[in-house]
């Protein structure tokens, strides 16, 4: 079963921040079946230290954390003015009732993805996130 990147597009890297080891293995098992690359962080400051270092396509966050929320690590990332501050991020909870999409938007999240994650909603989703930001990643923008 093998698919196009992206069908059509370009491989993506993406970095996937779940403190459940179950969430990662079966989000980085879609991403790498439609050719994509997952970067596993399994907390918050774990994700930051990483968008400090390295350029992502994409990042996909969980919501609900032990220690830092998604909603904290976006903050805190759009908050940088480091090159990956811009970078498409996807909120993904089991909560659906406490916020709307729209309010997660509002957070500076790009999309939102309920739990349990469908493969097709979940790649739906990169899908229009990556498509609005059609540049590679920051280290193509370095003169």
């Amino acid at each position: 079963m093998s698919h196009s990147p992206g069908e059509g597009g370009r491989p993506l890297k993406v970095l996937h921040v779940d403190d459940d080891p179950m969430n990662l293995r079966v989000v980085q098992e879609i991403l790498g079946a439609f050719g994509h690359q997952a970067v596993m962080a399994c907390s918050g400051q774990d994700a930051l230290d990483r968008l400090a270092t390295e350029a992502f396509d994409l990042v996909l966050l969980d919501i609900h954390m032990p220690g830092m929320t998604g909603v904290e690590v976006v903050e805190q990332l759009r908050a940088t003015d480091g090159p990956q501050r811009d970078t498409p991020v996807i909120a993904l909870t089991a909560d659906v009732y406490s916020r709307r999409p729209a309010e997660y938007i509002a957070l500076g999240f790009n999309d939102f993805v309920s739990k349990p994650i469908l493969v097709s909603g979940l790649m739906a989703s990169i899908k229009r996130c990556a498509a609005a930001r059609p540049s590679a990643p920051a280290l193509s923008r370095a003169s």
